[in-house]
């Protein structure tokens, strides 16, 4: 049985001496407090997707990740949790022969098979439909097919109840989160009532790509676009997964400020952008921002 999520999450607001010199206000939706096997926007996204998948009578989840992908984690234990098997096909057919990483560790030790591909098959499977899925499905048999990150049309809907969790959302609001995938930025903008903004980070080089998923999935999800979101591009680090000293270093002094711990691929560059951008005067004073916490930090060790 997977047990419900603590939901409302937890709303943190946070004096912030730099931001206050701005006029800018911080607060925290702690949705990193959500569940602890699913946790953060792996719950809101996962929940309406494992419902499906158990009213169409599936046995099976197959979905997709990189050698550390907190996604491919929560799908095996919601999947563990629920009597279900799970399939995991991972980025990198190299890693196949190499000791398992505490990710994919924690994977198999939920029940999950996985499965290792060359990076040029994976950029094929992760960007086609059905028929680039026929061979895996061959192998595997029927099953619910989750995409990268698990963003898809249920996964936005799931991802608009987070606005309304917090209460009297204005002009002056504006909600922040980590952008890999776009399906939790797609959902607090459908989510946001009149006048409320949402600002996604990009954690990955993809200015351009990653509007387009956003609009593809305000599309699937609701048959249309919205106007009320932007993606900041200058914060990504360097690329997917790579942590530079300035965000290691901010990291350690915000936990150190606000007893908050601070995941470093994800939450770390959103916190460190909402810094820097009102620093630089681009977040209007009395703007109130509030960052979704979307995840954990990794293991101490890991």
């Amino acid at each position: 049985m997977l047990t419900p999520a603590a939901l409302p999450t937890p709303l943190q607001v946070l004096a912030d001496p730099a931001l206050a010199r701005a006029g800018v206000e911080l607060r925290l939706k702690r949705d990193d407090l959500a569940h602890p096997a699913v946790p953060g926007n792996k719950w809101r996204k996962l929940a309406p997707n494992l419902a499906q998948a158990v009213a169409d009578g599936h046995a099976r989840l197959l979905t997709f990740g990189g050698a550390y992908s907190t996604h491919v984690r929560a799908v095996a234990a919601a999947a563990q949790a629920l009597g279900l098997a799970s399939v995991g096909v991972i980025r990198g057919e190299e890693l196949a022969a190499a000791p398992r990483n505490w990710s994919l560790r924690a994977a198999e030790a939920a029940g999950m098979e996985l499965e290792f591909v060359s990076r040029s098959a994976y950029r094929g499977l992760v960007g086609g439909e059905h028929g680039e899925h026929g061979a895996l499905l061959r192998r595997w048999g029927r099953c619910l097919v989750l995409p990268e990150g698990g963003s898809n049309a249920l996964a936005v809907r799931g991802a608009a109840e987070i606005p309304a969790e917090i209460p009297a959302l204005g002009a002056r609001d504006l909600l922040c989160c980590p952008v890999g995938t776009g399906g939790t930025l797609a959902g607090i903008a459908a989510g946001l009532p009149d006048g409320a903004r949402a600002l996604g980070v990009a954690v990955l080089r993809g200015e351009g790509y990653l509007e387009g998923e956003v609009a593809g999935l305000h599309r699937a999800a609701y048959g249309r676009e919205f106007g009320n979101w932007r993606i900041h591009h200058g914060h990504h680090g360097g690329g997917y997964g790579k942590v530079p000293a300035e965000v290691e270093s901010f990291a350690v002094e915000f936990e150190r400020r606000h007893g908050v711990p601070v995941e470093r691929r994800y939450v770390a560059k959103t916190l460190l952008a909402v810094h820097d951008l009102a620093a630089a005067g681009e977040l209007a004073p009395g703007t109130r921002v509030t960052v979704v916490i979307t995840g954990l930090p990794d293991p101490v060790g890991g």
